[in-house]
């Protein structure tokens, strides 16, 4: 089967999207698949490489023509056409997982991996993902949201809260506010990463993820983790060396959580997943409340899956390599399931 495999792009998770890359690469079979690397670099240029890195590349383009569906590859001054079978987005963030690639790649017809254009989009603006989510029953932090221009009264908020960039992912721009006289620094650091700014009452509880692979009703999840902080919050893929930990969390796989509460964190995930309409697969992270409540966080529709991150290592907990997510991921894409 030939795969393509897009990877870096120009967002500011360029390094994590290609560390993901490379980890997928270690996992991949090749008696089942023939991958072909497309790179985007930081300048948004398209490549096709060797491998997962910008080495030996090549000017490339995926074709939005279903006439012609596949990549175009310059060479020689002339372009050849290389057909692929299916896609596999390893992008997080901006163009990655905002609906933008998923648009691109809608147009030329090929089969990918991964949520639709519309779970996508709304589940990449967090205040979009929050109301929907709402909507279906579920429980959600109370947030205001900002515009580039627009004056937030620092003395109407019930501190502390959480300043972030609505479309944004990896806890860039994110800022924790105590006190009024924080706000605007906040708000400067959010805006450097998104027009849009979203405020969040501070959710008291612990951090619970949980994975998830499959479409509609036929869904599969992986062991829940519990991020387990020492001071702070929780601020994935910041660490000068994520790969040998974090200064102030670990996480704990299976979450050490009872079993009554392990069972309603998994079923709210699943009804996230689903009133989102997400497929195919994502992470979604929730909190879970002293009193046995369960509060959306956020949901990434393309996780990270790099050696540390925490989709392939609830997977794994669960006994799902991550080449078998892959195959499985794979099937779901050209319409097979998920078992």
């Amino acid at each position: 089967m030939r795969i393509g495999i897009l990877f870096g792009g120009a967002g500011e998770e360029h390094p994590v999207s290609v560390k993901s890359a490379q980890e997928v690469a270690k996992h991949l079979d090749p008696a089942k698949y023939e991958p072909f690397w497309i790179g985007i670099t930081q300048a948004g240029a398209w490549r096709l490489c060797d491998g997962p890195s910008f080495d030996a590349a090549r000017p490339a383009v995926l074709s939005p023509d279903r006439s012609t569906p596949g990549l175009l590859v310059l060479a020689d001054g002339r372009y050849e056409t290389i057909g692929l079978d299916v896609v596999l987005p390893v992008l997080h963030g901006k163009t990655g997982e905002d609906g933008s690639i998923q648009g691109l790649l809608e147009l030329s017809g090929l089969p990918y991996v991964g949520c639709d254009i519309q779970s996508s989009a709304v589940c990449m603006d967090k205040s979009l993902a929050y109301t929907v989510a709402r909507s279906a029953g579920i429980a959600t932090p109370t947030f205001w949201t900002g515009t580039a221009d627009e004056d937030v009264d620092p003395f109407q908020l019930p501190y502390p809260v959480f300043v972030k960039p609505a479309r944004s992912g990896s806890s860039f721009g994110v800022s924790k506010v105590s006190r009024p006289a924080e706000l605007p620094e906040a708000l400067e650091t959010a805006r450097q990463y998104d027009a849009k700014v979203l405020i969040e009452e501070g959710v008291v509880g612990s951090e619970i993820g949980c994975a998830i692979l499959g479409n509609d009703g036929d869904l599969i999840t992986g062991e829940l983790d519990h991020i387990s902080l020492t001071h702070g919050f929780f601020r994935i893929h910041q660490e000068d060396s994520p790969e040998s930990g974090s200064e102030n969390s670990t996480p704990v796989v299976p979450a050490q959580i009872p079993e009554d509460a392990r069972k309603l964190v998994q079923e709210t995930a699943m009804a996230i997943y689903r009133a989102l309409g997400c497929r195919g697969l994502a992470r979604v992270d929730m909190f879970l409340k002293e009193d046995g409540t369960v509060v959306l966080n956020e949901v990434n529709t393309l996780p990270g899956l790099t050696s540390y991150s925490r989709y392939p290592r609830m997977m794994a907990a669960a006994g799902l390599s991550l080449g078998d997510v892959i195959d499985r991921a794979v099937a779901l894409a050209l319409g097979g399931s998920s078992r």
